[in-house]
């Protein structure tokens, strides 16, 4: 489809104007030469076509008041605008029009990037004007800018903000979601959610690993699992706790003392098409920014968690101490996905980040006490089991930074970043990531959760009929099950030569099968 003749606007003439240079944006506007507004999406990207009355001409305020009017908040760009403003141009502007929401915006970007205070009284009475436009981006409470009454209800802070766009999540209910994640394990009696419990975090721990395409050994694999164990206990969102969570996982040769940057390591993202030649996927941030962009995280994911407040709760001359939660900042799910994939896109550590990412999500879960006490979701099963999608959301970002990102690779593979990059880090568009997110949890309270708590049952179900055919021992009895589970309910041929089936009879594995086929059966297994 041809475009239509149009000139750029808003942000993006302001970046042409300025010739700054920042990840894409989720959105461009234009001016016709001649015709009526129209809007096109394609790719994930919106083309908001206006007619040629809209165009501000060469007034670099009048494109930025477009651009804050039709585009949203571009804070990347926005901050390196700012200081290459007019400042008597700005109180003009303000003075003009001193309660107007973009004079107003205006003026608080520019003192807020420049750390100038302009020659301007503070504003003592009007109502306060939202930053971030709560119609088209999901926000928090926030704070108050007295000064210029603006609502700042960032995700994060002015220096470190993700965004996520409520528009392009779709439709969902995360309360719905509660209640239906809790009546999945209501319907279940204790023992068997008992079993449960540790049969799902044993399986999230293998999936996870497996989307790393790693097999841990068992003390790798059971340090995991006491870890996501401690999801429910711990704070792990402290830089100690994540260099403790690092050391804990990985191969004690490849772990850190601290972030990364103690080694100046710049890590990457890439697939090996021969040797000594790789395809870039991702270039994390460079070693030298990555404190201060941690230290931005670390704020951010504070403030997007519920306050964890200690009561004292009388009841006659009995007194309980406990602990409640706050009202939550944000959505659970969207604190979720904000906080995990983040983490990951900045890659503190030289290993292991993806699983630690896999656990934060967990972390966050259940810190909001999302799913009853305890129990950990198989979300890494649905990944696994819809990893283009999951790679699709990855790229969400990672392709469109890589076409910025500049970087040179030595005889050793070994990158060097070669431009400034850590602005193209700090408001990270997490939309994709967190609809996505929302889809592989409502999967897997809808269908793997249940699937698995009735596979505990259908077990149990099938031992016992098994154990009539011939008297397995344990460790035979659930190789045979897990094979043919793998197999849709039949023994392949080489597994049937595995030794630990040699005593068997051909009827006696047949009749197994069959036993194994009629229990699964009714879950499509």
């Amino acid at each position: 489809m041809k475009s239509p003749e149009s000139n750029p606007v808003g942000y993006q003439w302001l970046a042409e104007h300025f010739n700054l240079v920042t990840v894409p944006y989720w959105r461009e506007s234009r001016v016709l030469e001649r015709g009526a507004r129209r809007i096109v999406d394609r790719e994930g990207k919106r083309t908001d076509y206006f007619p040629a009355a809209r165009n501000p001409g060469d007034r670099v305020l009048g494109h930025l008041e477009f651009a804050l009017k039709w585009e949203g908040l571009h804070l990347e760009l926005l901050r390196e605008l700012m200081p290459m403003l007019d400042a008597g141009e700005v109180i003009a502007l303000v003075r003009g029009a001193p309660t107007g929401r973009y004079a107003r915006l205006i003026w608080w970007l520019y003192e807020t990037f420049t750390g100038t205070r302009l020659d301007l009284s503070d504003l003592k009475m009007g109502n306060y004007v939202d930053l971030l436009d709560p119609e088209i981006y999901v926000t928090r409470p926030g704070e108050q800018a007295k000064r210029q009454r603006i609502h700042v209800n960032l995700l994060g802070t002015v220096d470190f903000s993700p965004m996520v766009r409520k528009e392009a999540l779709g439709e969902w209910n995360e309360e719905a979601l509660r209640e239906r994640c809790q009546r999945v394990a209501d319907d279940y009696p204790p023992e068997i959610f008992d079993r449960a419990v540790r049969y799902l975090y044993a399986k999230e721990s293998k999936s996870s690993h497996e989307i790393e395409r790693e097999m841990p050994g068992q003390k790798r694999a059971e340090r995991f699992i006491k870890l996501l164990e401690q999801a429910w206990l711990r704070d792990f969102l402290t830089k100690e706790a994540l260099v403790e969570l690092q050391q804990a996982i990985v191969d004690k040769r490849f772990a850190n003392d601290g972030w990364r940057s103690v080694i100046d390591e710049q890590v990457y993202v890439g697939e090996t098409l021969v040797p000594g030649q790789e395809r870039i996927h991702y270039a994390a941030p460079k070693p030298e920014d990555l404190e201060e962009l941690m230290a931005g995280f670390l704020a951010m994911a504070r403030k997007l968690l519920p306050e964890r407040i200690t009561a004292r709760i009388r009841q006659g001359n009995f007194e309980q101490v406990t602990e409640i939660l706050g009202d939550a900042p944000v959505s659970t799910l969207v604190a979720a996905s904000v906080i995990s994939f983040v983490f990951n896109f900045l890659h503190p550590f030289s290993d292991g980040n993806g699983r630690i990412h896999r656990l934060l999500l967990h972390h966050v879960l259940a810190r909001s006490r999302f799913g009853p006490e305890g129990i950990i979701l198989p979300v890494s099963a649905v990944i696994l089991n819809r990893p283009r999608e999951y790679d699709q959301a990855l790229e969400s970002f990672s392709k469109p930074l890589m076409e910025r990102v500049e970087y040179t690779l030595d005889d050793r593979q070994r990158m060097t970043v070669t431009n400034d990059t850590v602005d193209f880090y700090r408001y990270i568009d997490c939309t994709e990531l967190t609809r996505i997110t929302i889809d592989f949890i409502r999967e897997t309270i809808e269908t793997e959760l249940p699937q698995e708590l009735r596979f505990l049952v259908r077990y149990d179900e099938i031992r016992r009929r098994m154990d009539d055919v011939v008297e397995l021992p344990n460790r035979q009895a659930d190789l045979f099950v897990n094979l043919c589970r793998q197999n849709g309910g039949k023994l392949s041929k080489r597994k049937r030569d595995l030794p630990e089936f040699a005593p068997l009879t051909d009827a006696e594995i047949e009749a197994m099968e069959e036993i194994i086929r009629a229990v699964l059966e009714p879950e499509g297994r």
